[in-house]
């Protein structure tokens, strides 16, 4: 029998990571600043060059003024409208700039860009096999975008492969999950219910890829057809169905015509008809409505029954 060994007392998971708002100041005034520093430290240090009198003191100055210029230099990072900016100080997260605009943050620490705009995936045509496990071919664009960043680059290696393979996973799930057309009355499909399987593809899509912090915005499918293996098949199947319930509806129309017509001469009384002539009425009548071709008039030169 195999012993596990005991959780370690006192200690508890480590909290996700999630994104928060790094420390940052407008950076206009300290690239003023910073500049200056620069400048004037540049100077003394050639005044302390030039000069023998008090060259040290003057030398020290100047360098303390071009470290101190140089580190508020390079603590300003530009931020792009649409893109933000991951602070990581020491390998470790310190919060995400997305305030537009020339930012001050600790020149200490490392800034990694992240877009935070649209995008959009396309999947490659996959060939899948619909709930009736006929191979279908299949395909959909994903609208995506950024909203966590930390998860983004902390919680998944390469969140942009990470969203396509998910995605590619998430269609072929949908596709193997529901017929290509439905054959019992409120059954969903693939065809026929286009806006409920891509709303339920966007649920899963979501599903998948909320550990990369990725927001799904929308995902329509850009293919969808049987494969060409079995496609003139299918084809010939739906033209049957649809000649079988074009015939339907044709037999049944003529029917009540022919009702309506039976039920108008008795309540008129233009005419007394008996089982026979009622029979061979309801014939003709039928012939007429139902046939796909113009019929031609006969004249019977005899009584009803020759």
């Amino acid at each position: 029998m195999v012993m596990q060994a005991p959780a370690p007392v006192g200690k508890t998971a480590p909290a996700p990571l999630a994104e928060r708002q790094a420390w940052s100041i407008p950076g206009v005034l300290v690239l003023l600043i910073g500049f200056a520093a620069v400048c004037v430290g540049i100077g003394l240090l050639i005044s302390a060059f030039t000069s023998s009198a008090e060259s040290g003191a003057t030398g020290s100055g100047g360098a303390i003024l071009l470290i101190a210029g140089w580190l508020l230099l390079s603590g300003l990072v530009p931020v792009t409208a649409g893109e933000a900016r991951v602070v990581q100080l020491f390998g470790r997260y310190d919060g995400t700039v997305r305030t537009a605009g020339l930012m001050f943050v600790n020149p200490f620490t490392r800034r990694r860009k992240v877009s935070v705009r649209l995008r959009n995936h396309e999947t490659a045509v996959a060939k899948v096999n619909d709930a009736d496990g006929n191979p279908i071919e299949i395909a959909a664009v994903v609208v995506w975008q950024v909203a966590d960043t930390a998860k983004a680059l902390y919680g998944v290696d390469e969140f942009p492969q990470f969203v396509a393979f998910q995605a590619e996973t998430a269609v072929r799930h949908i596709a193997s999950s529901y017929p290509y057309i439905s054959h019992l009355p409120g059954e969903l499909s693939l065809r026929d219910n286009a806006e409920e399987i891509t709303q339920r593809l966007s649920a899963e899509i979501a599903d998948r890829v909320a550990p990369a912090g990725v927001a799904i915005i929308e995902s329509r499918l850009t293919r969808l057809s049987y494969a060409p293996e079995i496609a003139q098949a299918m084809l010939r199947q739906q033209q049957a169905n649809a000649i079988v319930g074009a015939r339907q509806r044709i037999v049944e129309g003529a029917v009540g015509m022919v009702e309506l017509a039976l039920h108008r001469l008795e309540e008129k009384g233009v005419v007394e008809l008996d089982e026979e002539r009622k029979a061979a009425m309801v014939s003709n009548l039928l012939v007429v409505l139902c046939s796909e071709q113009a019929t031609q008039q006969v004249v019977n030169a005899g009584s009803l029954y020759q």
